[in-house]
């Protein structure tokens, strides 16, 4: 079905379509997300049409508060802990599913994704409606993210009635996502919530578990949030050197590099502050895919904190990972 796209804060249109078995674009503090019923197969089957999104890869249900989420999963002592500290946050937990789950939503696994969004909108948006949100984030897949709602209307118009119109993303990266395996916690994803802020919570490490062939949890694909620009990682700024006579364009942290004119480097974060860079990171890549150069050259940042995110998406929209 063809749409004329429409963007605006109208709660009650974006829930009108939504009860309809529609898609709707809603903001959350992370991301944008391409939102349908989570509990009904043939509203969550849009959401892979639209996005292009392999049928094996599992979505994230979202709901308004914890209550709703005891008819969706059954938790564990530490999935408690994290949910009464962390929730509404960027924090997505992968728990055993309750049978009324479709299994289009889990890609046929025993667990389903689950999170609070801290964002009031969709907040406010959640309770008006008697069922879960699935939603992956609002772009064709294997593209960058969207952090404002004119990104979502840029890659998916006429394919959706609504973008419910939030601001910009507050933390700009995806959620971090943590499940359980023999009772250990580890990390399928770095996101939004730094992992040494949760493992002081719970007093036990998390590990790292993220195997890009076998799918646990959305997020976890090799080739993922890619410019069409191709875009590389280089280790410092004699790295440059090999694009010599090519049209080149840099995403820097804090310190803008000598060989390269300033116009056509992006400062993620002028202050220092990789939550800053975090924000800043999905709308730069965009921005910079759209000025026309030969390549995108990206410095990582230092892996702490929610610089393991930043590094991990960095690393994920590199251009040869798409041939791997």
């Amino acid at each position: 079905m063809q749409f004329d796209t429409k963007v605006g804060t109208d709660i009650e249109e974006a829930a009108f379509w939504l009860k309809k078995g529609e898609v709707v674009g809603i903001p959350t503090e992370t991301v944008y997300g391409l939102a349908a019923n989570g509990l009904s197969a043939d509203a969550v089957a849009k959401i892979y049409s639209i996005k292009n999104r392999p049928s094996f890869n599992p979505l994230i249900l979202h709901v308004a508060d914890e209550n709703r989420l005891h008819d969706l999963i059954m938790q564990n002592e530490m999935a408690k802990t994290l949910i009464h500290s962390c929730m509404p946050g960027p924090l997505t937990l992968v728990l055993p599913r309750k049978s009324i789950v479709p299994d289009i939503v889990t890609a046929g696994l025993d667990t389903v994704g689950v999170r609070m969004p801290n964002h009031e909108t969709t907040r406010t948006l959640l309770k008006k409606l008697d069922f879960p949100l699935a939603a992956p984030s609002a772009n064709p897949s294997g593209y960058v993210s969207p952090t404002m709602a004119e990104h979502v209307a840029e890659n998916l118009a006429g394919k959706i009635p609504y973008v419910l119109d939030g601001g910009t993303c507050t933390v700009g990266i995806e959620s971090t996502i943590i499940g359980f395996e023999n009772e250990q916690p580890v990390c399928y994803r770095h996101g939004g919530l730094a992992i040494e802020v949760l493992e002081k919570l719970i007093h036990q490490s998390i590990h790292e578990h993220i195997q890009p062939d076998v799918l646990h949890s959305p997020g976890q694909m090799k080739s993922h949030y890619a410019t069409t620009t191709p875009l590389f990682i280089i280790q410092n700024e004699k790295d440059i050197k090999q694009w010599d006579g090519m049209h080149i364009g840099c995403l820097v942290f804090n310190q803008f590099l000598a060989e390269v004119p300033k116009e056509n480097q992006w400062m993620l974060a002028s202050d220092g502050d990789l939550h800053t860079a975090a924000k800043h990171l999905f709308q730069a890549m965009r921005e910079m895919d759209a000025r026309g150069y030969d390549v995108i050259l990206a410095l990582g940042v230092e892996n702490n904190g929610i610089g393991y995110a930043i590094n991990d998406r960095l690393h994920r929209a590199q251009h040869h990972l798409k041939n791997d």
